[in-house]
């Protein structure tokens, strides 16, 4: 049997089908959205996980195509009745200024002119006529209108390091999805997807009654693709494949239900070759996320504890933008557990997999250090830890800290604190697929660091012009914690001088 073709940037559901791509049903999903007691929906998810085309799926349905269906599991179970669609996609376009926002919006608003055959008057504003195109429609159509929105947030993200444009940009667009709430009557379903989580008083004051699945475990695999879905309709890809690597390297997205795969890694993955790399993660620079987290001076072990509420995951706004919840909202982070309170539920988050680890923590370190060939270091420092050679492992933390240029230190007050040296030395090592623990708790306080390599445990300890780093490991028996992983454990004092800006002695003692 011939194999199917790999839907590489392919988000049209018609095209999926007709051209014999590859296509992961996700028709039961759509069902029960459709059936279900609500109308409004929101959805957020990272970028390149597949949103387009499950909205386009939508589409495709509420458009009546039944027989593009056949196979699928909603083809009987659907009657299948045409609706007026509404089509609203943010997924391109010019968005640096509120002249050329309501450009696009204008544009869009006449494609589904033209596609209803209904036409506003020209003296009418953006959300003027978008009123006007649903109350027509339903007159028109004598059917109740769908409305499907992609990419909601995009003219605010594309703005995100302008707060004064991406402000007048969020004001309009709320406006403009005030007209939703205002249109209830004439309305059957509505779903509205992006990559962030706007506060809804920001965006959706109005929209009182939509539902956020974002978090619903019912809907968790709504995009992307599962283990089963890779282990069965990517069977015949994959021949020969490690799975259990396959799933370090790129599964782990979680949602509060099981663990999916980045569409795009897995059908570049299987085009490349079974090569390993950082296809995802290569789409999209996060260069807002690196200036948030030199503006904020964030100490990077902190992200192997992230605990936050529900509110705190939903805070992100123009005016205000925590790293965390950036991270979460963009894929950097995931869900790792919950944890029920008597004042609601805390997620612990971690970052999903070997390729955000890696290709995340070598941006960082190459951002927060302006240092060239940076591999050189990581590879360096790695041979030294599994080495156990911690003569070696000072030399090479010694010349890092020495490449890193000068006038970063007089430009930008991140790098006059203690934790910069910390955080480099962390996100190195991240980089290299160490496994880390960063405040690493023990019944007589918290480890700096500990460092699990394939051949030893290693503790560590950081003072800042201070020579007490060893001692505190031994005063505090932080090593009592892993005396019984039968491993060779290694206790490591560092000390830094400011004045110097790099290491002014490492001690180290096998335990």
């Amino acid at each position: 049997m011939k194999r199917k073709k790999l839907p590489i940037g392919i988000s049209t559901f018609r095209t999926m089908i007709e051209e014999n791509y590859l296509y992961i049903d996700k028709t039961k999903i759509a069902l029960n959205l459709i059936n279900g007691d609500g109308a409004y929906y929101f959805l957020s998810r990272p970028r390149r996980f597949g949103k387009s085309l499950f909205l386009d799926t939508l589409r495709t349905i509420f458009d009546g195509e039944r027989e593009l269906f056949k196979g699928l599991f909603i083809y009987d179970k659907y009657e299948f009745e045409r609706y007026p669609v509404l089509r609203i996609s943010f997924n391109s376009g010019d968005f640096s200024s509120k002249e050329a926002f309501h450009k696009r919006v204008n544009a869009i608003l006449d494609d589904n002119q033209l596609d209803l055959d209904i036409e506003c008057p020209k003296e009418y504003d953006s959300s003027d006529c978008f009123a006007r195109i649903i109350k027509e429609a339903y007159l028109k159509y004598n059917k109740k209108v769908v409305i499907l929105v992609d990419e909601y947030d995009k003219p605010i993200l594309d703005n995100i390091e302008n707060q004064e444009v991406a402000t007048i940009i969020r004001d309009e667009l709320k406006n403009f999805y005030s007209v939703i709430k205002g249109a209830d009557e004439y309305l059957k379903f509505v779903f509205i997807t992006g990559v962030s989580k706007f506060a809804k008083v920001s965006l959706f004051s109005g929209l009182n009654n939509i539902n956020d699945i974002t978090l619903d475990k019912n809907y968790s695999t709504i995009c992307g693709y599962t283990q089963g879905d890779v282990e069965i309709s990517f069977k015949n890809y994959l021949v020969g494949v490690d799975m259990q690597k396959l799933k370090r390297w790129y599964n782990g997205y979680k949602f509060l239900g099981d663990g999916v795969y980045n569409p795009f890694d897995i059908l570049l993955f299987i085009d490349k070759d079974f090569s390993y790399r950082n296809y995802w993660f290569s789409t999209g620079t996060p260069t807002f996320l690196m200036k948030v987290l030199e503006r904020n001076n964030y100490y990077l072990p902190n992200l192997e504890n992230v605990v936050k509420n529900e509110k705190l995951l939903n805070s992100f706004d123009v005016d205000n933008i925590e790293l965390e919840t950036l991270m979460w909202q963009t894929g950097y982070l995931t869900i790792s557990s919950t944890k029920d309170t008597p004042r609601g539920v805390l997620y612990s988050l971690d970052i999903p997999n070997v390729e955000v680890q890696i290709s995340l923590m070598e941006h960082i370190a190459d951002y927060i250090t302006k240092i060239n060939n940076s591999a050189l270091f990581e590879n360096a420092i790695y041979e030294a830890l599994v080495e156990s050679d911690f003569t070696k492992l000072e030399l090479n933390i010694k010349t890092l800290f020495s490449s890193i240029p000068y006038n970063l230190f007089t430009k930008n007050r991140m790098y006059e604190q203690e934790g910069y040296y910390v955080s480099v030395f962390y996100s190195y090592l991240k980089a290299l697929g160490l496994e880390l623990i960063g405040e690493d708790c023990t019944n007589k306080g918290r480890i700096d660091l500990t460092i699990k390599t394939p051949n030893s445990i290693v503790i560590i300890e950081f003072k800042v012009d201070a020579t007490t780093a060893l001692e505190q490991i031994k005063e505090k028996k932080y090593h009592e914690k892993y005396m019984s992983e039968n491993l060779p454990l290694f206790i490591v004092g560092i000390e830094f001088n400011k004045e110097d800006r790099n290491i002014s002695k490492l001690e180290w003692e096998k335990i």
